[in-house]
């Protein structure tokens, strides 16, 4: 594969752009213990420059959402609403706090056969399509953002053996897939089966529950607003780890957690 060794800008706006001009956002995540991964995420899209975010819930967690990001709405995560949502939103990202279950699998498969705008599996979306032996067929641009744990259920092999190899494994994900893959951790690599980017900014405050869930979010965001799915891992995995340096240089590595991330992340995109 061909090295990649810079991340595209996102262009200035229009003095007379509007929301609409930005994207929208589907994030499908959360559940029973898990809501902060959903407010995690939609906060991030949010501060990555989506013109608006949707959040998809179970019924009971729905009023809950706008308490912690009142900027985004809510819609129920059930078939009907999530078919009216998939029809009219730019991007959407699935995965964090959902949970392993076969209620997930119904759900991805779902938005394998019915998103028409960039998809991003992470976390319990991943999870679920473990081992991945076939590509996913998914309608539309696929983008996969597994850490070594999940890089190797979907590889049948140890988080070991990604770490020993990892431009043979993110190659190997890109070609069972047919996905752009961001393969995570030090020096996160991004690849899309004939070009791969490694990532060389963030520090190892990162390594905390949620500042994936942040990626995801604001990978989304780079994607609603247009930017191209190998550009946009690209920029994001910079962006990501450039937040989390700024943080760093604030509080130290030991203290940062993942919502302090994405008012860097809009520090970082000014």
């Amino acid at each position: 594969m061909k090295a990649v060794r810079r991340v595209q800008p996102l262009a200035r706006r229009d003095r007379a752009a509007h929301k609409g001009d930005f994207g929208t956002v589907l994030v499908v995540a959360g559940s029973h213990g898990m809501l902060g991964a959903a407010i995690l995420c939609a906060t991030a899209a949010l501060r990555g420059g989506a013109g608006l975010v949707r959040v998809a819930l179970p019924s009971p967690l729905q009023p809950l959402l706008p308490l912690a990001v009142p900027c985004a709405t809510t819609v129920l995560r059930d078939a009907d609403s999530l078919a009216r949502e998939l029809s009219a939103v730019d991007a959407t990202i699935a995965g964090p706090g959902l949970g392993a279950t076969p209620t997930t699998r119904r759900l991805v498969q779902r938005l394998l056969q019915k998103t028409s705008g960039p998809l991003v599996l992470d976390a319990d979306a991943l999870n679920v399509l473990a081992p991945l032996g076939t590509r996913a067929f998914a309608r539309a641009p696929l983008l996969l953002t597994p850490h070594p744990g999940e890089a190797g259920r979907l590889l049948g092999v140890a988080a070991t053996d990604v770490n020993r190899d990892r431009p043979g494994a993110i190659a190997e994900l890109c070609r069972r897939s047919g996905a752009v893959v961001v393969l995570k951790g030090a020096r996160t690599l991004v690849a899309d089966g004939e070009r791969i980017f490694t990532n060389t900014t963030g520090n190892p405050g990162l390594a905390t529950g949620g500042s994936g869930d942040v990626l995801g979010g604001l990978l989304a965001a780079l994607l609603a607003q247009g930017v191209p799915p190998f550009e946009a891992a690209c920029l994001a995995v910079h962006v990501h780890g450039r937040a989390a340096d700024r943080v760093a240089a604030r509080v130290g590595e030991v203290g940062l957690i993942a919502s302090d991330l994405p008012l860097a992340i809009a520090e970082e995109l000014a």
